[in-house]
């Protein structure tokens, strides 16, 4: 069945939507039947990857290095430091994460299926909202991982992902990518359909798509299309200097180490806007991957001259050593048990998907790339003043001055689709460099690598660097074996 699984795990729960015979054709109880809004809502519960994305899209990055303790060593992680496909369907794999988001589609497109049924009833757009930006969502992220970066001068022709818009009623379908044209258009269709309709009103909103986790997303969205005033303006209702809104890392100090780890995932936490449940071992994995941030290359990320006001960074007191490998407390395992006295259950843990604190530099890049530079100024000593040691609001102004001096351009060094005038390519490394600090661990600074087109030098103990290059090819993964061997098209190599 692997070698079928884009979408066939629904069947198992829902039962397949059309039948051949009066047998399949009865209803053995009520819960194969979507015909209320508690039943579909509960049906997007399971709309979100259950999978963890982080782990490998970080180890692909460039803040990752190897610790050169050859006793440290996975084939997962050796063979992601090398942007190199796994063929497994093991946790925290691409090949998981995979199957994990198509999963999600089909509940979403389960949903939307029933909502249709029933005649779109207006009572139902709160559900009809969340299955469309649950969907654009899974659909988005496997874009992001499986195809070249969004360019619209060559997303025509540029491969991107199979769309699924409806559900399976057939047990062996066919799929063929979309383009990567094809597959942003789907996503802005649901996106912006979904966007007026989705609400806050759950019992656990965080765990839904609520208002701002939607805003939140668009955002992330209008940033890879360049539409600067659209990002905007979902962020407006965060403003420009948004107080008890961000991440106060101050307050993970102020606390022991377990409750800080703990915290930092929690609902309770303002800046978490959308947070899931994966089956995971990522806090494992800090131990024995050779391959991760390590507690030499520390201070190329956290050291005092890595910042705009050369000044500490709070990240830097909150990272723990794990002897050789170095991580900022973001995760915390939860081990389910399905047989206690076995010992014997199922690891998860709560995974933080969007943020304030990423629309919210959004918002900043927004206002950069629309000439804007005096808004852009007073949001990143806004940002600075909630993550820099002794940060001084009458001496650590934030000027353009400041930022050149800091980050002067660089020949072909940031090349997103769009063009930047100088002021811009410093501002924007600015900002992309202190997204990479922001979300240590989480993946998104792969995202930021393949929008810019920047290179990545991966060192390797007594070996020449590995290099991914602006354009490489091994920037789009792989597409997973037992998808591939059901005819879906490979990317090139």
């Amino acid at each position: 069945m692997k070698k079928i699984k884009l979408t066939l795990s629904l069947l198992v729960l829902i039962g397949l939507s059309t039948s051949c015979d009066d047998f399949l054709s009865e209803v053995p109880d009520n819960r194969t039947q979507l015909d209320t809004p508690a039943k579909i809502s509960e049906i997007l519960v399971k709309a979100y990857p259950e999978s963890n994305y982080m782990e490998f899209a970080e180890t692909m990055s460039d803040n990752v290095f190897d610790s050169g303790d050859l006793t440290l060593s996975t084939v997962k992680n050796t063979q992601m430091y090398n942007w190199e496909m796994p063929d497994d369907i093991n946790r925290d794999t691409p090949s998981e994460y995979w199957d994990a988001c198509y999963t999600a589609i089909a509940h979403a497109n389960q949903a939307l299926d029933a909502i249709d049924k029933l005649g779109n009833p207006s009572n139902l757009n709160p559900q009809k909202g969340e299955a469309l930006l649950a969907r654009a969502y899974a659909h988005f992220m496997l874009v992001s991982f499986w195809s070249p970066r969004f360019n619209p001068a060559t997303a025509k022709t540029d491969m991107g992902i199979p769309y699924i818009l409806e559900p399976e009623t057939i047990l062996i379908k066919k799929y063929s990518r979309n383009t990567v044209e094809e597959v942003f258009a789907f996503i802005k269709a649901d996106l912006e359909l979904g966007l007026p309709l989705v609400t806050s009103d759950y019992k656990l909103p965080k765990f839904h798509f609520n208002k701002a986790a939607a805003n939140a997303f668009a955002s992330r969205f209008y940033t890879v299309t360049a539409e600067w005033d659209k990002v905007i303006a979902v962020s407006n209702e965060l403003g420009n200097a948004p107080v008890n809104q961000l991440r106060n890392y101050q307050s993970y100090l102020d606390l022991d180490f377990n409750t800080g780890q703990r915290k930092y995932s929690q609902e309770s936490e303002n800046t978490n806007l959308l947070i899931v449940s994966a089956s995971s071992i990522y806090t494992r994995s800090f131990y024995s991957n050779r391959f991760q941030l390590t507690g030499a290359d520390r201070d190329l990320l956290f050291g005092n001259g890595t910042n705009l006001l050369n000044k500490g960074f709070l990240y830097r007191p909150l990272s723990y050593n794990g002897q050789i490998t170095i991580f900022v407390p973001k995760f915390v395992e939860y081990f389910k048990f399905t047989n206690a006295n076995a010992g014997i259950g199922l690891p998860y843990a709560a995974l933080v998907l969007l943020s304030n604190d990423e629309l919210f530099l959004n918002r900043v890049e927004a206002h950069v790339m629309n000439n804007q530079l005096d808004i852009a100024n007073a949001e990143i000593d806004f940002f600075l003043s909630n993550r820099i040691v002794g940060y001084n609001p009458a001496t650590d102004k934030m000027t353009q001055a400041r930022i050149v001096a800091k980050y002067p351009v660089i020949t072909d060094e940031y090349t997103p689709f769009y063009s930047l005038t100088p002021i811009q390519s410093s501002y924007i490394k600015a900002l992309a460099e202190i997204r990479r600090r922001e979300f240590i661990h989480e993946g998104l600074r792969w995202l930021d690598i393949k929008r810019f087109g920047l290179k990545v030098a991966h060192k390797i103990y007594n070996k020449p660097d590995n290099v991914l290059a602006k354009d490489d090819l091994r920037k789009a993964l792989q597409i997973p074996l037992h998808v591939s061997e059901t005819g879906v098209e490979k990317n090139p190599r």
